[in-house]
């Protein structure tokens, strides 16, 4: 069959060529979005008398039909016809007649493809900020059952000071909610029309472009008609915004992964997110963890290419930005993936709250607190400091703990030390002594989980609305 584009060709494509240039083998996964963006367009075409009303209709209802068979798949796409927009309109021609050839009246593949992708990011930014809330939720839920569990905090995965359990699972509930702000806030970016763009100067037809716009459920329409055709900035922004959002969840996977470990033993993570050995019986392996670790790299690649292919692209449309989609979609789909399992991982989650407590009672975490007593007496801190690190010493060369220690023996490294001390090094104490705004004490995290439900109820009222806005009309 010829191409609808091939009146200018004497000669049929190579079929190498065609194999190698043709996009329908991913871009397919645009195809309620190119409906959708073509019933608009028709429906402004007939609106504004560029084409008759009636065959607006007919068109509408073609455009229909042919959604509802690819909805059901009797609809095979091919190779020859390049890409979803060829496909659909050969398939509405071959369904309604040579009216269809009208449907692409005051429009390009330019402007029509890059409307696709704004009308497929905006419905999928919607539904990850969606996911990224239940993460959120799930860890407030552990947070608020482990506010009386303490666990060593660590800085160069060296052990430093106690902390509420509590208190680390909410550092997350807040990465995860700056992710959300940051694709609630690209959602404006995104909510902008390319179409009636043309090619790359606009068209000689009246169109009406807000009237399609609105239609839509955009915000506005590009300013510019090469802008519109060759911007790809809203998808870099989400591919970045992807990458932040992997690379929290990828560390909370380390330390699920470490956590979970016999040499840890702070977490058992459920059965249905783990996987065994076929050779060793005993093993239990956090594989959900581990693969969104290691298909956080890929997250990363995709923007990167994306960057790459964009870097010297002269205006306005270039072959070239047919490479934006496939790296969009597989980081769409690898992140849904990934904060689908987070979610009920997280829920399902058991805390081992004795092993955690063992730990504290077997460090010197609590040295902070004693340098932290003595300046309270009027000793320096650097002085402090030395005190409390020969005593620490000291400990570790008689395999004692600081609260193992006599007040002798304390009294031995500085005259200051007195009964308190006692008090002082208990992990409780420890904790509670930060009662500073974002610190570990109990009464400041059970503030802070108050805080973040409050703020994560009303994202989820902008998840509400913008929901609706983004559904397929």
């Amino acid at each position: 069959m010829s191409k609808l584009w091939g009146g200018r060709f004497t000669k049929q494509t190579n079929h190498l060529v065609e194999e190698y240039t043709a996009s329908i083998g991913f871009d397919q996964a645009l195809a309620e979005e190119d409906i959708q963006g073509s019933l608009a367009h028709v429906t402004m075409l007939g609106k504004c008398g560029i084409v008759p009303e009636e065959d607006a209709e007919t068109i509408r209802e073609g455009l229909k039909k042919v959604l509802a068979k690819i909805r059901s798949g009797e609809i095979v796409f091919s190779v020859s016809d390049e890409d979803i927009h060829m496909n659909i309109e050969k398939n509405l021609i071959d369904e309604i007649g040579p009216v269809g050839g009208k449907l692409h009246t005051g429009r390009s593949r330019n402007d029509q493809v890059a409307t696709d992708m704004h009308l497929y990011l905006r419905k999928r930014v919607v539904a990850l900020t969606a996911m990224l809330q239940e993460v959120q939720a799930a860890l407030i839920t552990q947070a608020k059952d482990n506010l009386d569990t303490i666990v060593p905090g660590y800085t160069h995965l060296q052990r430093a000071q106690p902390i509420l359990f509590a208190h680390h699972l909410m550092a997350y509930v807040s990465m995860f909610g700056r992710d959300a702000e940051r694709l609630m806030d690209s959602y404006k970016r995104i909510n902008i029309l390319p179409l009636g763009a043309g090619a790359l100067a606009g068209t000689t037809f009246p169109i009406d472009r807000h009237f399609v716009a609105e239609q839509l459920g955009f915000d506005g329409v590009y300013e510019n008609s090469l802008d519109a055709v060759s911007d790809r900035d809203f998808i870099v922004e989400f591919l970045a915004n992807a990458s932040l959002i992997m690379t929290h969840l990828s560390r909370l996977s380390e330390e699920l992964v470490l956590w979970s470990s016999t040499e840890f033993g702070f977490v058992e993570l459920d059965d249905a997110f783990c996987t065994g050995s076929s050779i060793m019986p005993q093993k239990k392996n956090p594989d959900v963890p581990e693969l969104v670790r290691g298909k956080t790299g890929r997250v990363y690649g995709n923007l990167m290419g994306l960057l790459t292919v964009l870097k010297s692209l002269p205006l306005a449309y270039n072959k070239d930005m047919q490479e934006d989609k496939e790296g969009m979609f597989d980081t769409v789909a690898t992140l849904e993936g990934a904060l689908q399992l987070f979610a009920p991982m997280i829920a399902t989650m058991k805390v081992n709250k004795g092993r955690m407590r063992e730990a504290v009672n077997k460090d010197f975490s609590n040295a902070t607190d004693i340098a932290d007593f003595l300046v309270g007496k009027g000793l320096p801190f650097r002085q402090a400091h030395e005190v409390i690190g020969k005593t620490v010493l000291y400990c570790i060369q008689n395999n004692k703990y600081l609260l193992d220690l006599t007040l002798e023996e304390f009294q031995e490294f500085s005259a200051l030390f007195d009964e308190r001390i006692y008090d002082v090094l208990q992990p409780e104490a420890v904790v509670n002594a930060r009662n500073v705004y974002g610190g570990t004490a109990t009464v400041q995290v059970a503030a802070a989980i108050e805080r973040s439900e409050v703020k994560l109820q009303s994202a989820k009222q902008w998840v509400e609305q913008h929901d609706e806005e983004s559904q397929y009309k």
